[in-house]
């Protein structure tokens, strides 16, 4: 059972009937209580992604005490599984009666927010507990339709928005993982060559945790042709995490992380944006400008930052990357 830490006197509800408790980045890190720090300055670094600037405070204030908290979170939920077991006895047989049952983790926000850093130190962090050592992690852009279909399909303009995406597809994978199936896999994603790698598949075994992230893991279940709602893929979240910023912090950070990669990455011969080292900075940048602006920016507005409210946890960063506020969903 999962017993409440002391609250402090500024700890406090955002608004009156508001369904979440805000923190300062102090008052959370006070959470963490004794839980040792179990990654060198050397992982947290490697563990990082372009232009983020997570260091050994960052883990020590954040994540460290989120760590502790999904801890609480996996034991809680595999007490309430035994309860649920015992409730139901022999008819659980065969019907529904869970055990080993994976703990399901969906990290959401936008592009260029930081949200794969989130989940890899979260990642890093929860393997290091004993109760739950074996953590995988799935990035949605496996689940991207190919380029070949999105041109058929005429979404190449949309590639991030939810219909560029096999949502059933996805949500099965996710759904087979949380049933307990031996041996589930999953489509590879290649940021080089911008596309699904053909023939190459992501094999995930049984692991007690498992990290889904994307822009749009908490998206609800669209209604099939019946009008029946369906179960969707926030349906097998076991605890969510949304990664907030202001969209002109996010477009900053987009800016420069496209400026970084067009001097690293994408001077990869076999990289697909290998074409922007070829013309003027200025002419890159304009269209790392218009992409943000047509296609990035509109996606954030229409459909990642609305679903900030079905967050368990709502991390709040400020304009220098740092996170400055978190909101902790009230049971």
């Amino acid at each position: 059972m999962i017993t409440s830490p002391p609250r402090s006197a500024s700890a406090r509800p955002r608004a009156e009937g508001s369904p979440y408790v805000d923190l300062t980045r102090a008052e959370w890190s006070a959470l963490r209580d004794r839980t040792p720090l179990p990654l060198t300055a050397e992982e947290v670094e490697r563990l990082r992604g372009l232009g983020d600037v997570i260091d050994l405070d960052e883990v020590r204030d954040v994540y460290l005490p989120l760590s502790r908290l999904l801890n609480l979170y996996v034991g809680a939920t595999s007490n309430l599984r035994g309860a649920l077991n015992t409730f139901l006895g022999d008819a659980g047989n065969g019907h529904g009666a869970q055990t080993g049952t994976p703990f399901v983790i969906g990290v959401a926000g936008s592009v260029a927010v930081g949200k794969s850093t989130v989940a890899r130190l979260l990642q890093a962090l929860l393997a290091r507990w004993p109760e739950h050592p074996r953590v995988e992690l799935v990035t949605t852009d496996g689940f991207l339709y190919p380029m070949k279909e999105l041109q058929e399909r005429g979404l190449v303009s949309r590639k991030g928005f939810p219909e560029s995406y096999d949502r059933r597809a996805l949500t099965r994978f996710v759904a087979d993982i949380k049933a307990g199936k031996e041996e589930v896999s999953a489509p590879v994603y290649s940021h080089l060559i911008y596309d699904i790698v053909p023939g190459e598949r992501l094999v995930v075994r049984r692991p007690d945790i498992l990290i889904v992230e994307g822009l749009n893991v908490l998206q609800p279940a669209l209604p099939g042709k019946d009008g029946r709602t369906r179960v969707g893929l926030a349906d097998f979240f076991d605890f969510s995490v949304y990664v907030d910023a202001r969209p002109e912090d996010i477009e900053r950070w987009y800016l420069n992380r496209f400026r970084k990669l067009r001097e690293t990455a994408f001077q990869n011969p076999f990289s697909y944006f290998r074409k922007y080292t070829q013309v003027s900075e200025e002419e890159a940048m304009e269209y790392a400008r218009t992409t943000w602006r047509t296609i990035n920016r509109p996606n954030l507005l229409e459909n990642v930052a609305p679903t900030r409210g079905r967050a368990n946890l709502i991390i709040r960063k400020g304009p220098d990357h740092k996170v400055q506020r978190l909101s902790l969903r009230k049971l």
